[in-house]
């Protein structure tokens, strides 16, 4: 009876084990670099940073003499 036991409970870890493994697949899987897979595929391409615009207008007034 004791060496049913042990056989039971080894398979129980190694089904324990598997499923472990099969969680952090599918976890590495949901969360692989999905902000930089974002940026790859330009969807923050869209999104202008106003500042930078601001501040090459004011570079183009001041070439063309006009006030700041």
């Amino acid at each position: 009876m004791a060496e049913s036991a042990k056989k039971v409970a080894q398979q129980t870890e190694d089904r324990l084990e598997k499923v472990a493994e099969n969680i952090r697949e599918r976890f590495e899987q949901v969360t692989e670099g999905k902000f930089t897979n974002k940026i790859k595929e330009g969807r923050f391409a869209d999104q202008v940073d106003h500042g930078i615009d601001h501040g090459r207008a004011e570079v183009k007034r001041r070439q063309q003499g006009g006030s700041t």
